[in-house]
């Protein structure tokens, strides 16, 4: 009898909604809910994101998935209480869990804060992940904002507020000591249609047309660097960019992330530009893979790179996307694990490998780290192997620090061999 929604004018109770949608609790199942990705959202990121409305139904998605609604997110709240307290007795797990803000207003981060806290949303075993939707165009033609300016000060004017006076958003305070960095999603399919020869600044850029995913992934790098190089002043902790990258559209989307992002999502199209992901393994940009979901979405799994990319030193890690929709089981990245070991035959050393690449590329505090890999985690080579920990043998890290350091003197040598014939 809990009014939930305002819809057409008029408040509903929850049995309303469900009656206006002619079921009952009862009927509710998996098959009902309709909530997993399959062969219709091959290719089809459209059918994909509707796969979030449960039942095919906005109204539920609003009443169940949003942390601003009606009833202030207390539903979605329950659940991911839940699901952490699954996760907290599971013990040997931690996650990185992603929730959105939008960009449309000033207080979404004051609301998200308050889901947050006044829910108690809180456990050892979860860090927050910020995701921004690359949504400009949608709220351009609906008239939220007037330009891209707007975006980018909803967004991180708050932020800077709450690092200049904690008093000023004591929740937001308290919540970014939880918050790890920045996602940047959509979908990546969509073209990059370049309309300027040279582009506006956000200020001036107030065309109906979306920005390309260089120009959102620039701003967010600069806006972030800023905030980071004044937290760390005042002794708070700092930000890293992690977006989703290269899972389809344009290869320039790997380089941008490759000159700007802390580490990416994906990135399954390396596999068609060697030289990028050569830079990708000189550098060891981290790379979260998540085999399950590429194979509902974009690429089969026989298919993924992963393996290649594991096998010459990428560094990569297994990691779980979406997984209400991707994954059968409770323990979705046991099952991220299991069907990469069965299928491109993964020895336990290897599964030991990623685990701990899996911690290095995570936005985890550094004393947290140490806990879960050793003390000298940050060193190279076996001096930062901590076998008893990470059982890792030292002779897998040495062949790895030996090959990357090999190809760093070829490169440095090379360079400075032309530097020479140029001076000449």
């Amino acid at each position: 009898d809990e009014k939930v929604i305002f819809r057409d004018g008029k408040l509903l109770t929850l049995d309303e909604v469900f009656r206006s949608l002619h079921l009952t609790g009862y009927d509710l199942s998996i098959d009902t809910l309709d909530m997993h990705a399959h062969k219709d959202t091959f290719h089809r990121f459209d059918k994909f994101n509707l796969k979030y409305n449960p039942i095919g139904e906005s109204r539920l998605r609003e009443i169940f998935l949003k942390t601003n609604n009606y009833i202030k997110g207390t539903y979605l709240a329950d659940i991911t209480k839940q699901v952490i307290f699954d996760l907290e007795n599971s013990k040997y797990q931690n996650c990185e869990y992603r929730i959105s803000v939008y960009g449309r207003s000033l207080d979404e981060w004051d609301k998200l804060a308050s889901w947050v806290i006044d829910n108690k949303v809180i456990s050892h075993n979860v860090r927050w992940l910020v995701q921004i939707p690359r949504l400009y165009d949608i709220y351009k033609k609906t008239g939220i904002v007037q330009s891209f300016q707007d975006i980018c000060k909803n967004l991180f004017q708050p932020l800077f507020e709450v690092t200049k006076n904690p008093q000023s958003h004591p929740k937001l305070h308290v919540f970014l000591q939880r918050v790890i960095g920045f996602d940047s999603v959509d979908d990546e399919s969509k073209v990059d249609r370049r309309f300027h020869r040279k582009y506006p600044k956000p200020s001036l850029w107030e065309a109906p047309q979306n920005p390309p995913y260089s120009y959102y992934l620039y701003y967010l790098y600069s806006n972030v660097a800023s905030l980071n190089q004044w937290r760390a002043k005042r002794g708070f902790n700092t930000l890293v960019l992690r977006p989703h990258c290269g899972e389809a559209g344009d290869p320039e989307h790997l380089v941008s992330a490759y000159l700007l992002a802390h580490g990416i999502s994906h990135g399954i199209l390396l596999r068609k530009v060697p030289f990028v992901q050569y830079l990708y393994y000189l550098d060891q940009v981290g790379i979260a893979m998540s085999p399950l979901s590429n194979n509902a979405l974009f690429l089969t799994y026989d298919k993924n790179p992963f393996p290649r990319y594991f096998k010459r030193g990428l560094n990569v890690s297994l990691s779980t996307d979406d997984p209400l929709q991707f994954s059968y089981t409770r323990e979705p990245l046991i099952e991220e694990y299991s069907v990469a070991a069965q299928i491109y035959k993964l020895s336990n050393v290897d599964m030991c490998e990623l685990a701990r690449n899996s911690v290095l590329q995570s936005g985890w505090e550094a004393q947290i780290k140490k806990h879960w890999i050793g003390k000298d985690f940050d060193k190279s080579g076996v001096e930062g192997n901590d076998v008893v920990r990470t059982n890792v043998p030292d002779i897998r890290i040495n062949y790895r620090y030996d090959t990357l350091s090999t190809e760093l003197e070829l490169v440095n040598h090379f360079a400075n061999f032309k530097r020479t014939i140029e001076e000449k």
